[in-house]
């Protein structure tokens, strides 16, 4: 398996099971070894009392690229801290991307950042994330999802 097939069945084995992604109507639009590009429409259902989207959805859809980065070659990730930075508001309609990409990846631990960006291409955050391998695969030998351990 190529690296580029190994990250393609990873996330298709971690997308399986993220229903949390999945409710909030993240599209996994690329994936590649330490990358991902997740994106996500603003719905009015997210926006807070000043008429733009809460953090935690912005810091949600840069955690799970960060989690579908992390996840790219056959080795269970968990974030161990993550930070974010806001740097401009976004709104109801607007449609956001999180690009992650690994900057170093040695022994059980990894560090990736996040942008967040807008239709626009306009900057909105940039997220931090710092991984930690645990026990377990997302693929069984025949490269079908596996079971947690």
């Amino acid at each position: 398996m190529t690296p580029q097939q190994l990250a393609e069945a990873c996330a298709a084995a971690l997308w399986t099971d993220d229903s949390a992604s999945q409710r909030l109507g993240m599209v996994l639009d690329r994936i590649g070894p330490g990358m991902a590009v997740l994106s996500m429409a603003v719905t009015g259902q997210m926006t807070n009392g000043h008429g733009t989207i809460h953090g935690g959805y912005i810091f949600m859809l840069a955690d799970s690229a960060f989690a579908f980065a992390c996840n790219t070659v056959d080795q269970r990730s968990v974030g161990q801290q993550a930070a974010i930075t806001y740097l401009a508001p976004a709104f109801r309609g607007d449609r956001l991307t999180a690009t992650a990409r690994e900057i170093s990846r040695r022994g059980r631990g990894g560090l990736y950042d996040v942008t967040v960006t807008n239709q626009n291409d306009e900057i909105i955050a940039e997220f931090r994330g710092h991984s930690r391998t645990v026990k377990g695969t997302l693929l069984a030998p025949e490269g079908t999802p596996a079971t947690a351990i």
